[in-house]
């Protein structure tokens, strides 16, 4: 699996591109926004998008989404939890930020679920604090983890959303993604990337 990360967005959000070497079939994670360097290096490298998949509903990790559709006709996917949040602006806060964004043709998913794209398995673990339906997409054969907005290298995501809890965020960490390997490799959805096992030695949140 290769990895390659984009920062996109007005909030700096990591949009990745998981790409299977061998077969060029790629999955996008969080589109904030669809600039034309990722669409660059999509065609130069041949790859074949699949999906795209959605850690959670705000509009920093959705808004590129539309864009992307007219040039890939591919399944989106988000947790059923947000459902809500996708197309509500006030709850995505697209509205406070933006005009305003919803995106209605999501397939939702289900905690525990899982995805075969690209040749991966994507288990989906639904870690629910920083909104509703947020969820992390873990993939046990590379042992990797997309966390999104549930866990930060030394921090978590915030709480003082109307589709948040901070007790709810602090359970996600400890009994869902703290049970994952400590070797575990780690993209959140903003700032650099970390491990499990740095992260219950040195998260000072949890």
């Amino acid at each position: 699996m290769r990895v390659e990360r984009f920062v996109t967005g007005i909030i700096s959000t990591n949009c990745y591109l998981v790409i299977n070497e061998e077969t060029k079939q790629t999955v996008i994670i969080d589109p904030a926004a669809c600039p034309k360097k990722i669409l660059g290096f999509i065609e130069e490298e041949g790859l074949k998008i699949e999906a795209i998949l959605l850690t959670h509903g705000h509009f920093d990790h959705i808004m590129g989404i539309d864009a992307f559709l007219e040039h890939f006709d591919v399944p989106v996917y988000v947790h059923e939890e947000d459902e809500r949040v996708m197309n509500d602006p006030a709850l995505n806060q697209s509205s406070t930020y933006t005009s305003g964004y919803t995106f209605s043709g999501a397939q939702y998913l289900r905690d525990k679920q899982t995805l075969e794209l690209a040749g991966y398995v994507f288990e989906v673990i639904h870690t629910p604090g920083h909104t509703w339906g947020g969820c992390c997409y873990y993939v046990a054969s590379e042992n990797v983890l997309f966390s999104g907005d549930t866990l930060f290298q030394e921090s978590v995501g915030r709480t003082d959303f109307e589709t948040s809890s901070m007790s709810d965020l602090m359970y996600s960490v400890r009994e869902k993604l703290f049970k994952l390997p400590d070797e575990t490799h780690v993209y959140p959805g903003h700032m650099g990337e970390t491990l499990i096992g740095h992260e219950k030695t040195h998260n000072p949140y949890v």
